[in-house]
């Protein structure tokens, strides 16, 4: 047993509900492996699942967490493959219920992590899985996006819209970034968007249809929902495809009913656990992944760093939308 920082919340509500706490951490059980973190990235089911009002309610004093990077301290039982001191980071691939990473000293299962590229710093390689493995599943395994097509991103300026672009490019398709207003428009240029729509500012669906000759977009990857999902189906391409994997948007989600029947659309939920918790997908993820940011044609973007004493300052500032790409925390 070793005591470390760890960060949970009594009850569900906005970020000052975080607290952090001195505990013991049990050495590492069959299948697990302890990591001593370095830095976490944050994400917006974090501060779902704190607020409670994600896919699972949190089991209080909860702990929270997905993304880690650090070194290995401790191998548990059965596990091969690792040694103590291997530089490692964590993949979304567990509940929150079972397992948090927000904290000084964690336990994970083995499924759920990977030797990242050396050439990434901590910061980095904490930027890395929840982004670029929810975007791989939905634009690549999923849709299996072709060269020349193009794919709509809502909140673009996301760490999931940014890996969504860079996916776009890298695979060959024509990223449209959708924003709301037109000040991160040469931000999302300049991370790699074709084109950008200011939604509030622009006529979406018109602008879409003279990007794309007329035809629309045949893959649609939007994490808002709400009432804009009327004006994405008319900007789908016929037969085309709508990811809904969040739920950023607290108005309802009316179904596009006739644009869905007269442009044959599939309007599909979509969660990365779908590849997360399969181990031949997640390995095939894994590999597209480690190779793109190998390659550099995948970098992680982040937006601001806070250290983990400020970590109720820095879910304010993930729920401020100020940011563009991904919010770390350093240990």
């Amino acid at each position: 047993m070793t005591m470390a920082r760890i960060v949970r919340f009594h009850q569900t509500g906005g970020p000052e509900v975080l607290q952090i706490t001195q505990e013991r951490v049990a050495a590492p059980a069959m299948g697990e492996l302890q990591i001593k973190v370095h830095a976490l990235g944050l994400n917006r089911a974090e501060s779902m699942f704190r607020s409670g009002q994600y896919l699972e309610a949190p089991q209080l004093p909860a702990r929270l967490g997905y993304e880690a990077a650090g070194t290995v301290s401790a191998v548990g039982e059965g596990v091969g493959g690792f040694s103590v001191g291997d530089a490692v980071s964590t993949v979304p691939a567990f509940s929150q219920n079972q397992y948090g990473v927000y904290g000084e000293l964690v336990n994970v299962p083995v499924n759920a992590v990977v030797k990242h590229p050396a050439t990434l710093s901590w910061i980095e390689a904490a930027a890395v899985w929840m982004q670029y493995l929810t975007a791989y599943g939905a634009l690549v395994d999923i849709a299996d996006t072709k060269p020349g097509e193009y794919v709509l991103i809502p909140a673009a300026s996301s760490s999931v819209g940014l890996a969504a672009i860079q996916i776009s490019n890298q695979i060959g398709a024509i990223p449209v970034a959708l924003t709301r207003y037109g000040n991160k428009r040469e931000a999302l240029l300049k991370a790699g968007a074709k084109h950008v729509v200011a939604t509030e500012e622009q006529d979406l669906v018109a602008e879409v249809h003279r990007i794309t000759g007329g035809k629309g977009a045949r893959v649609v990857f939007d994490p808002v929902g709400g009432l804009t999902i009327s004006k994405l189906a008319e900007a789908t391409a016929q037969g085309g495809i709508i990811f809904l994997y969040g739920a950023l948007s607290t108005e309802p989600t009316p179904l596009p009913l006739f644009a869905a029947i007269g442009k044959q659309l599939t309007i599909r939920g979509y969660t990365l656990f779908e590849i997360s918790a399969d181990p031949q997908r997640l390995e095939r993820a894994k590999q597209f992944i480690v190779k793109g940011l190998a390659d550099g044609k995948l970098k992680p973007v982040v937006a601001k760093i806070f250290p983990l004493d400020q970590i109720v300052a820095a879910h304010r500032y993930m729920e401020s939308n100020q940011q563009i790409g991904k919010i770390v925390v350093t240990v």
